[in-house]
């Protein structure tokens, strides 16, 4: 299996591409603020051809290229229907007046082709099964992708903003719930094998293992605690 990513924009938000190898179909995860570049940069570089793109949630820098992007290789996006909104008004996830500016005069709508995910589905892109959990609390319209253990591949989560390595997401913005992350962590991540590979919206790669035994969160809800505090800020909304 082929997975390349790259952080992209002004909040260093990961971009992946997957695919069954080099030479094949790929799906695109979470093109983001300036990630249109890096994009076609890694689709010419493994020869790759897009056949989807699938948003994590709504948030600007998740979803600033999806338009671009779907056009110049005529895919469909998948995204939660909770947070679909924010396709067209970034700026009222963010909490930020009408006419606000974003970045000066960026702008983001709809790709042509915009279909809904749902709790529990299977998505069966690019020779790939995805895995799709709806993770409230970050946005109400969070989601993993989860790909299964392979022979020699361990299982590989797409987490977005839900978990990162040492801590988790936000909860400060308008549809932030930080008791609801704290059950989507329980319920999406807790259950998975320690060598579950966690690709995380923002900084580093890790593994459930790994934040079950150092991650604050994650060890507190592990040990059946609570974890009342609050996740420190990261780069990402």
């Amino acid at each position: 299996m082929l997975i390349a990513g790259f952080p992209a924009g002004a909040w260093g938000t990961n971009c992946y591409l997957v695919a069954p190898g080099a030479g094949e179909e790929c799906v695109i995860v979470d093109p983001g603020h300036q990630a249109a570049p890096g994009v076609e940069e890694t689709i010419a570089k493994h020869r790759l051809k897009p056949v989807a793109v699938v948003l994590t949630h709504g948030h600007l820098d998740h979803v600033a290229s999806v338009v671009p992007v779907c056009g110049a290789h005529d895919v469909p996006a998948w995204l939660h229907p909770e947070d679909r909104y924010m396709l067209t008004d970034p700026g009222r996830a963010l909490g930020m007046r009408i006419g606000q500016p974003l970045l000066g005069d960026l702008t983001i709508g709809e790709p042509d082709d915009l279909r809904e995910l749902t709790d529990g589905a299977h998505l069966e892109l690019a020779g790939l099964s995805f895995t799709v959990a709806h993770a409230p609390g970050h946005t109400r319209g969070s989601v993993t992708f989860r790909l299964p253990e392979l022979a020699d591949v361990p299982s590989v989560l797409f987490s977005g903003d839900l978990l990162f390595a040492g801590s988790i997401g936000r909860t400060d913005l308008p549809g932030g719930d930080h008791a609801e992350i704290l059950r989507s962590l329980t319920r999406v991540c807790l259950p998975l094998d320690d060598s579950t590979v966690v690709l995380s919206g923002h900084g580093p790669q890790t593994t459930i293992g790994r934040e079950r035994a150092s991650n604050p969160f994650l060890r507190e809800l592990a040990a059946g605690h609570g974890a009342a505090e609050q996740a420190p800020p990261r780069q990402g909304m």
